[in-house]
């Protein structure tokens, strides 16, 4: 498998990127990862970088989005934050991403079984998690409010709901990534990560 370049960089359209990831996705839970020299890729992404996808996901060490949507050096920007929730730094980053370096699509993926979430769902208040945490409590009042007892499933929907939200302020705080949706440069869509059997779950929209 080959480093992305300029040119291919500049022949995918936000269509291609997603279907790339699809079936990077497919191969991951297969068990099928593409052969690939990363000290050559080490060596070309040297010169330069040229990468066609931004993902946000969380920190959590079971989805590295790299090996989940089996990319390799040079083929994505990885943004991971606790939560995969949106703040300036985080939409700077995006930002960069896509106007400064060419990505082509944004995918904001959540998780199931996510400790952040949980712990939001749990108002649990730690230091500077607080915060972090604040920006999750959106998506825990909506289901909370819907149904009531917090159990596993309401959890698994707040997870849900908190990428829809992230997604949701990524258009309304970044008139740059807004703008470039609009016009067709890139897309912004959701997905989510089913860390017991590997499976990326995309959401269109």
């Amino acid at each position: 498998m080959k480093t992305q370049t300029k040119y291919t960089q500049d022949s995918l359209t936000s269509k291609d990127a997603l279907e790339i990831l699809v079936e990077g996705n497919n191969r991951f839970v297969q068990n099928l990862k593409v052969q690939r020299n990363l000290q050559d890729q080490v060596f070309e992404t040297s010169k330069g970088q040229f990468p066609f996808a931004v993902i946000l996901s969380c920190i959590d060490s079971r989805v590295p989005a790299e090996l989940v949507f089996d990319q390799g050096i040079g083929d994505i920007f990885s943004v991971r934050v606790a939560g995969n929730i949106i703040n300036e730094d985080v939409l700077a980053s995006i930002e960069y991403a896509c106007k400064v370096a060419g990505s082509k699509i944004v995918v904001v993926m959540g998780h199931t079984k996510c400790g952040a979430v949980t712990a939001a769902c749990k108002n649990v208040e730690l230091g500077n998690i607080t915060s972090l945490l604040s920006k999750i409590s959106p998506a825990v009042s909506l289901i909370k409010a819907k149904n009531g007892l917090m159990n596993d499933d309401a959890i698994e929907e707040v997870s849900k709901v908190n990428m829809k939200f992230s997604i949701d302020r990524i258009r309304e705080e970044s008139p740059i990534l807004a703008e470039m949706e609009s016009k067709g440069e890139i897309e912004i869509i959701g997905a989510m990560y089913d860390v017991s059997n590997g499976q990326v779950e995309f959401f269109e929209g």
